[in-house]
């Protein structure tokens, strides 16, 4: 007997069932995302021991990793690192989210007011590529040498770069969700609130990493120019190690400084950005 199309139709529908693919385990999950970081971690470290054994600097200026890892876990286990890194941090989240708050404010400002445009955007946008080592002559004048000084090299660091990055996201909202915000009567605040912001928000949060990578340079910039107060920082330990010619030490610094870059990009920032990318329908 002849199938009629609608048993045609019912059995193309039927082909269309599948079983979903099963959510990987959390150490599945967990593995996939550390594997490349690991195998980065590893492509660096073996970069680095070639350089190394190619002789092109004694050992005693360039050691090598087996020389530097065990250094650096003798100044954890002996309690200078821990210490340091708390400073360190506490200073950095201080002025990034002091910065967080100008640079969205002022954000919000240049972005939908054109006077406040033409007359502060490209100053903006010049204060943020200006190097922040340049701040520091400025911030020992004006503050002493004290924290306040690194605190404001910080905060001009970053806060450009976090209001770029909103002004961006806002600039490159699609027009028809402005209408449709308009046409269903969300004006000023609502439309902000339920609208303006949210629509921002993927563009935005590359602003929030850029900016954080801002406030880093110019608080490592800052630890490096002077011991101001007095604390063992990590550019403190840096420098340090350096004046002592204590080589191994110099480079342990600098490991837990990227280890830190690192850490603070993929515990905040990229699961931000992922978390964000996923809510818009921006990632699979």
């Amino acid at each position: 007997m002849a199938k009629t199309e609608i048993d045609i139709a019912l059995s193309g529908l039927d082909a269309l069932e599948f079983d979903l693919p099963s959510r990987p385990s959390r150490a599945l999950a967990l593995w996939n995302a550390l594997w490349p970081k690991l195998a980065a971690i590893t492509l660096v470290l073996g970069a680095w021991q070639l350089v190394v054994w190619s002789g092109w600097k004694s050992e005693t200026i360039l050691p090598s990793p087996a020389t530097v890892f065990p250094e650096l876990w003798r100044e954890v286990r002996a309690g200078i690192i821990l210490p340091a890194v708390g400073v360190t941090l506490r200073r950095a989240v201080l002025g990034y989210s002091t910065a967080l708050v100008i640079g969205c404010a002022l954000g919000i400002a240049v972005s939908r007011q054109r006077v406040l445009r033409q007359a502060i955007g490209s100053l903006i946008t010049g204060l943020q590529t200006m190097p922040s080592i340049a701040w520091f002559p400025a911030a020992i004048v004006l503050f002493g040498l004290n924290d306040s000084a690194i605190f404001f090299v910080v905060v001009l660091g970053a806060a450009p770069a976090i209001a770029n990055g909103l002004i961006g996201g806002i600039d490159q909202i699609q027009p028809v969700l402005l209408k449709a915000g308009r046409s269903l009567g969300a004006r000023r605040i609502a439309m902000w609130r339920h609208v303006i912001l949210p629509a921002a928000l993927p563009g935005f949060v590359g602003g929030l990493k850029q900016g954080w990578a801002f406030a880093w340079r110019s608080l490592m910039a800052g630890e490096l120019i002077a011991n101001f107060g007095g604390h063992r920082t990590i550019g403190f330990l840096l420098q340090n190690s350096r004046d002592q010619v204590d080589y191994p030490a110099m480079y342990a610094a600098m490991v837990v400084i990227l280890i830190l870059g690192i850490v603070v990009d993929s515990l905040v920032f990229g699961r931000l950005d992922t978390a964000v990318r996923r809510r818009w329908g921006l990632a699979d």
